[in-house]
């Protein structure tokens, strides 16, 4: 449920680092408490320049509407164009088709203050 490969933040967001890239999305927890995911708006546009805690969008579910942060400072390179037309994507596959930006890192050093997989669960709530 949460890959060991990838980096988490308290915020329920998760990164996948390649060298000075970061792919973002929403962990498996962030889903599952949202629910249906029915809307996503990523207001960030590839160019702009992102810092770490930044809002780049908003994901709209049957539940609720939540913010999406930016686990790490950078310039963002990509956006996932499906979710506009497949938010879905979102609650089927949270860490492979439903990711949602890709950014170039700024800071190598805010890498290390992402939580690993073990660190990210032993701070949900206990189900």
């Amino acid at each position: 449920m949460y890959p060991p490969e990838l980096k988490y933040t308290s915020e329920h967001e998760w990164a996948l680092i390649t060298g000075d890239t970061a792919r973002v999305g929403i962990t498996y927890y962030a889903q599952a408490q949202l629910g249906d995911v029915v809307y996503v708006d990523l207001t960030a546009k590839p160019g702009d320049a992102v810092r770490r805690g930044d809002s780049f969008g908003v994901v709209e579910s049957v539940k609720a509407a939540s913010d999406l942060y930016c686990p790490l400072s950078g310039t963002v390179t990509a956006l996932n164009s499906r979710l506009a037309a497949n938010p879905e994507l979102v609650n089927q596959d949270p860490y492979g088709d439903g990711w949602m930006l890709e950014l170039r890192i700024a800071d190598p050093a805010e890498v290390e203050s992402l939580l690993d997989a073990d660190h990210y669960q032993q701070q949900l709530p206990a189900e």
